[in-house]
């Protein structure tokens, strides 16, 4: 409880800032507004004061000086998984390096919601926004094109995409699965994928997969592809679900590394024999996947190296309005203990 009775303190200013560290005013605030450009011993010095004396600069003056609230928006689809984490905290520590502020809200992969969340960053200010993926809501685009806000998307590659992406093929990524498949012999190849409904990486993966089976001109057995939420009790039903199918699959696709320590979970429990019996893939790499037991053939997805990449373009663009290009990152495939030869 604040004491009343106790006289206010004076807010530190930027010139106690400066006077105590025996520096001047223009050197402080670029320290605090360019720390790339203060020499390391001068940036060091000014920080450890403006530490000491609790200096807290006022964000409605910044904004006002420099037409900017240094803030940035990101839009991700769920807490619940990991690979989110990942790419927020490159996309995080890039940002912090130029003293952006950023502000993170979900849609657990609501349209509605999206557009809902969105217009709440737009009116904090934000000087950009980051998005998860390639497909949006009209709302969504028609709210960005009126702000004007500087934007990019993540987890996805398209070249016909408006907004800039950084992000990798899906569809190819999951082409590669099918195709370290089939070179062990699996014919019978089933499918469990995230659900496809607003989620454009796991309709691409679904569809990769469908494309490599017809190149392989291997059939494809709608009984054996199901879409599933993205948890291990889901996995764990999928492959209860397939395995009483009338045709068996030889190997099963998950659609993220959830799902398939799902199916590996259901496997023990069942007796399955992983990769004996049964080959199980995942897609993006969790760090737990390489420790498990089989450890998991999996999709690396480029999470941190996405978000950062992100922020490093949007604050070029903000600091000289340099152009956002899309790029394509590589997805690789590591091949790993739970997939073999099909019996």
């Amino acid at each position: 409880m604040v004491d009343e009775t106790k006289p206010v303190e004076r807010q530190v200013t930027i010139e106690d800032i400066a006077e105590a560290a025996n520096v001047g005013i223009a050197t402080v605030s670029r320290t605090l507004n360019h720390p790339e450009i203060v020499r390391q011993k001068t940036r060091d010095k000014i920080l450890s004061v403006v530490q000491e004396l609790g200096y807290i600069r006022s964000g409605a003056a910044r904004a006002l000086a420099s037409k900017q609230t240094f803030t940035v928006g990101a839009l991700i689809p769920t807490m619940n998984n990991a690979i989110f984490a990942a790419s927020i905290a490159g996309f995080e520590r890039e940002l912090s390096k130029a003293n952006y502020t950023l502000l993170i809200t979900v849609t657990n992969y609501d349209r509605d919601q999206e557009t809902i969340q969105l217009h709440k960053l737009l009116e904090h200010g934000v000087d950009a926004v980051l998005l998860i993926g390639l497909e949006h809501s009209k709302r969504s685009y028609t709210l960005l094109n009126k702000s004007n806000c500087c934007v990019v998307s993540i987890f996805g590659s398209r070249r016909s995409q408006k907004i800039p992406n950084i992000g990798f093929d899906n569809k190819k990524a999951a082409e590669k699965i099918v195709d370290h498949l089939v070179s062990l012999g699996h014919q019978r190849i089933g499918m469990i994928a995230g659900i496809t409904r607003h989620n454009d990486r796991a309709r691409d993966r679904k569809n990769g997969v469908i494309k490599a089976l017809q190149k392989h001109n291997l059939a494809y057995h709608p009984s054996l592809f199901i879409e599933s939420q993205y948890s291990h009790p889901h996995g764990r039903e999928a492959l209860k679900h397939l395995i009483h199918q009338n045709i068996k699959p030889t190997a099963i696709i998950c659609g993220n590394d959830v799902l398939a320590m799902g199916v590996l979970f259901e496997a023990d429990a069942q007796r399955i024999k992983v990769p004996g019996q049964l080959s199980v893939t995942g897609f993006d790499n969790l760090p737990i996947t390489g420790h498990l037991k089989p450890a998991l053939t999996t999709i690396d997805v480029p999470s941190e190296q996405m978000g950062a990449e992100a922020a490093k373009a949007i604050i070029a663009n903000l600091s000289s309005e340099a152009k956002i290009k899309s790029r394509l990152l590589e997805a690789k495939l590591l091949i790993r203990n739970t997939t073999g030869p099909r019996r």
